[in-house]
Formats: structure tokens, C-alpha cells, sequence
């Protein structure tokens, strides 16, 4: 042994000491530095040297600086987050969606009812033109009022739209900046040395990437990692970045879907591809929550102007003469939309025609023909190849039942048709029999005079009859209604039945007699109305049903437009077979949307608290202790200061020997 031995041993101890000191001062400096994880100086004893007297030890080495970190922590910490970012962005946005379904005074449903209301003063006095006024006025503000509200979801559309374009990009960044990453780990890690900071910066990276999208990492043996959506699809490997991209969607432009570009084609990922992160989020709002909202907005709005311009339809306005009236609401129209996939000859679509105007227009055409039947949903039609020709699969998406449809059918109702040239194999269409329906609502009748308040027709009982029937209701049903038929009606014994003659009054048709028999709950029906009796007739009583005389007084029409606010014209034929007056279809709306908030707000609740749970498991295995940290400063100064204390009496040894040896 000799007297160097003793002072490369202490230079070594020194040397360790000097970066323990400089790790954990590093630790402390970046305690709140966000993915740092702490890192500590590994030591390991240096080559022992063999002498006649045993081996003695030369000191000690810094072997290596490690970070500390669980993979299995950090990409649980990341999964987490991922969920929770996609429920706390579908909660948002559902919250916002909650603002269309008012409950209060500046709701739908209020706006609604007084726009019904308003003929109560129209049938106390028909020929009023101040209570026609108002109630024009009152119609006019509950179109306003669907308007609006379909303004606001086409705003949030827009706004997700622009989210998802944002994150794109984003998304693009991060994993160009991965696979960077990747380039410079691989090239360190080949030295044989672990690149602490920038494997921090790698996990960084994709746990921000996870917060937008769900991904998945696999490592590779020289470093790398790779990043891969929906379990399959490539981001990242290696060094390389596969890009996203937003496009729009196949039927509605308004609305953007993410793929990938390769070879000059682009693929759109399939709905529910992307199963977490704030990209999931605002796909599942875009793709479901907005259509259903805007369906059920668009039901009620077609529903209440077809049951409105029907009724309208059926009665007399104060014309001179007085005629049938005039649609009081004009809506949205149906639409159908051509994905953008269909088959093209000549740059045109295949299942297209140009119109007598010069328009080209889709082969697919829908007319709704009853609205009280009308579901809130959109429909895909497909030219399905296992189905004959001529007949379609037809998918409602709200719930994905599926039925096969030919041209000329309806369904929820309306009717379908395909005219030539008919949609090529695999041909989609997306129908949208109300989606449209509140964007284009407004009043369309502007004259007050214009409301038919009147009925054609007015019923009568015979002064002279000795039974207890009584007009009950007199409902014209039918538009082609001829109010020139004077329809008597006699009963001809104590049961209910009867014998009918229905003359014309202007002598155009001959006599047309009949006869009948009252039955419980049953109307008597001709010439388009219902009259319903209330008592009980006896033989020979008669009712007479004729033209009314002065339609300015009448205000039969204007009852029944007064009945529609509690009549049944929602929904008929749905999951309420009986349809749903429109109190009734507006709560059912905002219980929709209000569970889905709900729900939606519990899972984002949930969600957090397991993602903050996870950070926090993650965040003590990596993260600083500031406390451990000082303790440990204080350890490795005084390691440093006994090392130093090494070297200066190895010095003062070796300096004795000098003075012995020049003695």
C-alpha cells in the first residue's frame, strides 16, 4: 500500500460525495418541476487490489444516476387521466347542452303553452282582431324560441368541431415530440447510460397525449416506445410519427372526424374507436348527444306546426269569402344527406339527378306525411348487397333498430323514396325527417285576419226532441271536407240507431242516405267530421250537422286549435304508443338530457377521484420529498467533509515522510 492509495481513495470518496450533493440538489431544485422524477447517485465499491496482507479496497465509483419509477404506476396514472378527461368533457359540454331545455318562463315548453293559450281569447270572441293579434304574436314567439334554441346547438356543433381540430394538431405535436424523444433515448441508451430527464420528458409527453386521446405504450429493447391507438393503430414507433388528421364527416360537413392519410386516401376512424381522453369526449357529444338533442327539438317543433297548419287547414279564416286556412308555421325541411363514399361515374354521384331546375339532387328523397308519428332520430339507408334490389336497409340510430325498406314505404311517419337512377351497391344516406325541423321555424301567417277560427260546420239538435243527447264535440277531420252536404240525422229508436241523409244544398250531387248505430265511445262519421253525442236519444229525435252560416262568429276551429295543447300529437307510434301531448313530450325532453347530464356529471366525479388517486400513487413513487431531500443533504455534506478530511491527513502523512527522508 502506499501513501496515492490513500489519496485516490479519499479523491473517490470525495468525488462521490461532490455527486450525491449535485443529485440531490438537483432533486430539490426541480421538486416542483412538473414529471420530474427523483433521481438518486448509485454507488458501488471500486476493484479491490490483492496484496500479501489480503485485498484492500480502492475507494468507491459513481456507477450510474437512476430516476425513480414505476411503468406500471405511470401508465395507470396516464389511463386514468385519459378517462377522466373524456367524462369531464362530456360533462361540460352536456351542461352547456342543458341550457336549450329551459324549464322556467324563457323555455320551450312555456313558450309553447302560450302559444295554445292564446286562442282561448280567439274562441271567446272570433271576430276580435286585437286576441288574433296576440295569438299570432304569441306563435310567433314560440318559433322564435325553437329557433333560437337550434342556434345554440348548431354553435356548440361548431364549437366541438374547432376542439377537435385543435386537438388534432396537438395531437400531432406530442407525437412528433415522442418520437424525437425516442431518437434521443435510443442514441443515449446505446452508451449504456439511462437518460434520466429525457424519459421524464418522454412520460410527459404522453401522459399529455393521453389527455387527449386513449393510447397504449409497448417499449422496445433499444429504448424506444411505442404509441398506439385503439390498441391498433400506430402513432408512434421508433423515431417515426404517424399524423391525424380531421376531416370532415361522410354526411354532414358540419361535423369533424379524425383519421389517417396514407398513400393519397384518407380512413376515418369508426364511432367509438377512440375510447378515452377529451377527444372521445367531444366525438361522443358530436356523434350522439348533439343529433339526439337536435332530434328531439326537431320532433316537437314538426309535431306542434303539423298538428297546428292541420287543424289550421280544417276551419275558416274571416276571408271574404271565407276559405280554408293557410299554414300558420313554416319549419325546416326534411333532408336527406349522400355520404360523400357513394359510388361516383363522371364526377357526379351515382344516385343522383338534375331536377327541373337544373339542381342536382339526390335519388333518395323523404316526405314526412304524419307528424304526430315522427321519432327523434336520424336514419341511415344502405344499399344493403344481401338484399334483392329494390329494397334497402334502413337503421334508426337513436336506438340501431334495423328494417328492410322498399321506395314508397313509411316509416315513423315518413315515406321513402328512390327514384332513377337508384343508389349503387353500398350507397348510405343519412335521413333526417326532423333534425332540421326548429332551425327553420317561423310564423308564416302574418295577416290576423288569416286564423281559421271557424268550422265549416255546425251541428243542431231538433227543439222538438224528447231524449237527452246533446252536441258533445263536432270535429271536422278531414281537409276535403264539402260543408255544402247538410247531413240529418234521425234516430229511429231508444238503442242509438239510426238512419242519415246527406243533401247536397247547391243540388251538384244527388241524395246519399244511410244508417248507423251509436256505439259507447264512438262517433257518428260522414262528410270528413265527428260528431260525438253526449245523453241519449230517443226515437225520432234528430240532429242536423250543416254549412256554418256566419264563420266571423264561429269558433269551433278555434276550440279545437285550443284542444292541441293537450291532445296527443307527439310521438304516436314510438316508445309512447299513444303519443305524448306537448307538456308531456318537453318533460320527457328535459329528463332526457337532464339523466344524461347526470350521469354524465357522477362519471366525471368518479372518474377524478380514481385518476387523482392514481397521480398521487405515481407522484410518491417519482416524486421529491423535500424533507428526505434535506436529510440527505446534510448526510452527503458530511460524507464530503470526512472524505475531504482524507485527503488532508493523507497529505500530512505524505508530508512527514518528505520531512523524514530530507532528515
Amino acid at each position: 500500500m502506499s501513501i496515492s492509495s490513500l489519496m485516490n481513495i479519499g479523491s473517490r470518496a470525495m468525488a462521490a460525495s461532490y455527486a450525491q450533493l449535485t443529485v440531490t440538489g438537483n432533486n430539490i431544485a426541480n421538486a416542483n418541476t412538473p414529471g420530474y422524477s427523483q433521481q438518486t447517485a448509485n454507488l458501488e465499491t471500486s476493484f479491490s487490489q490483492q496484496t500479501g496482507s489480503g485485498f484492500f479496497g480502492s475507494g468507491v465509483d459513481v456507477a450510474t444516476v437512476t430516476r425513480a419509477h414505476s411503468d406500471f404506476l405511470t401508465r395507470e396514472a396516464a389511463t386514468s387521466a385519459s378517462i377522466a378527461a373524456a367524462d369531464d368533457t362530456r360533462s361540460t359540454q352536456l351542461q352547456q347542452l342543458e341550457g336549450v331545455f329551459q324549464t322556467d318562463t324563457a323555455g320551450l315548453g312555456y313558450a309553447t303553452q302560450q302559444a295554445f293559450n292564446s286562442f282561448v281569447d280567439v274562441a271567446n270572441n272570433p271576430q276580435d282582431s286585437s286576441a288574433r293579434q296576440t295569438a299570432l304574436a304569441s306563435i310567433g314567439n314560440m318559433a322564435s324560441s325553437f329557433s333560437n334554441a337550434s342556434s345554440q346547438i348548431d354553435a356548440q356543433q361548431a364549437d366541438v368541431a374547432d376542439q377537435l381540430r385543435t386537438s388534432v394538431a396537438s395531437i400531432n405535436s406530442l407525437t412528433t415530440q415522442i418520437a424525437a424523444l425516442n431518437t434521443q433515448i435510443g442514441a443515449v441508451q446505446a452508451s449504456g447510460q439511462t437518460p434520466n430527464s429525457l424519459l421524464d420528458q418522454r412520460d410527459t409527453a404522453i401522459n399529455s397525449l393521453s389527455q387527449l386521446v386513449g393510447v397504449t405504450t409497448v417499449p422496445a429493447a433499444d429504448g424506444t416506445v411505442g404509441v398506439f391507438l385503439g390498441g391498433s393503430q400506430t402513432l408512434v414507433l421508433g423515431s417515426n410519427a404517424t399524423a391525424l388528421t380531421a376531416v370532415p364527416d361522410a354526411y354532414d360537413p358540419s361535423k369533424v372526424q379524425l383519421g389517417i392519410s396514407t398513400g393519397g386516401t384518407t380512413q376515418t376512424f369508426p364511432d367509438g374507436f377512440i375510447a378515452s381522453g377529451s377527444v372521445s369526449g367531444l366525438l361522443r357529444v358530436q356523434n350522439h348527444d348533439i343529433p339526439d338533442a337536435r332530434g328531439l327539438l326537431g320532433q316537437l317543433a314538426a309535431s306542434i306546426a303539423g298538428a297546428m297548419n292541420s287543424q289550421q287547414a280544417l276551419g275558416l279564416d274571416l276571408g271574404t269569402p271565407a276559405s280554408a286556412g293557410a299554414p300558420v308555421l313554416s319549419i325546416g325541411a326534411p333532408q336527406v344527406l349522400p355520404s360523400s363514399n357513394n359510388a361516383m361515374s363522371g364526377g357526379v354521384p351515382v344516385a343522383s339527378y338534375v331536377d327541373g331546375s337544373g339542381t342536382r339532387v339526390s335519388s333518395v328523397s323523404l316526405t314526412v306525411v304524419d307528424s304526430a308519428a315522427l321519432q327523434p332520430s336520424d336514419y341511415q339507408l344502405t344499399a344493403d348487397p344481401s338484399l334483392p334490389a329494390g329494397q334497402y336497409k334502413l337503421t334508426r340510430l337513436s336506438d340501431g333498430t334495423s328494417q328492410t325498406v322498399s321506395s314508397g314505404d313509411v316509416v315513423d311517419g315518413f315515406r321513402i323514396d328512390v327514384a332513377s337512377p337508384a343508389p349503387a351497391t353500398r350507397d348510405s344516406f343519412l335521413l333526417q325527417p326532423v333534425s332540421t325541423a326548429a332551425s327553420g321555424m317561423a310564423l308564416a301567417l302574418t295577416d290576423p285576419s288569416g286564423i281559421a277560427a271557424a268550422s265549416p260546420v255546425q251541428a243542431t239538435t231538433n227543439v222538438a226532441n224528447t231524449g237527452t243527447a246533446a252536441i258533445g264535440s263536432l270535429n271536422v277531420v278531414d281537409p276535403s271536407i264539402n260543408p255544402n252536404l247538410t247531413a240529418t240525422i234521425t234516430f229511429t229508436d231508444n238503442s242509438g240507431d239510426y238512419s242519415y241523409s246527406l243533401v247536397d244544398t247547391t243540388g251538384a250531387l244527388p241524395t246519399v242516405n244511410g244508417t248507423g248505430s251509436l256505439a259507447a265511445g264512438q262517433p257518428i262519421a260522414l262528410n270528413g267530421w265527428q260528431l260525438n253525442l253526449t245523453g241519449t236519444p230517443k226515437s225520432g229525435d234528430s240532429v242536423v250537422v250543416a254549412k256554418t252560416a256566419y264563420p266571423a262568429a264561429d269558433n269551433g276551429n278555434a276550440n279545437a286549435m285550443l284542444a292541441l295543447g293537450t291532445a296527443p300529437i307527439v310521438g304516436q307510434g314510438g316508445s309512447v304508443a299513444a303519443g305524448q301531448n306537448v307538456t308531456d313530450a318537453y318533460a320527457s325532453a328535459l329528463a332526457n338530457v337532464g339523466v344524461r347530464v347526470q350521469s354524465a356529471m357522477s362519471a366525471a366525479t368518479q372518474s377524478d377521484a380514481i385518476a387523482s388517486a392514481a397521480t398521487t400513487a405515481a407522484s410518491n413513487q417519482s416524486g421529491v420529498n423535500l424533507d428526505e431531500e434535506a436529510a440527505r443533504l446534510i448526510q452527503y455534506q458530511q460524507s464530503y467533509q470526512a472524505a475531504a478530511k482524507m485527503l488532508q491527513i493523507a497529505q500530512t502523512v505524505f508530508s512527514s515522510l518528505l520531512s523524514i527522508s530530507s532528515a
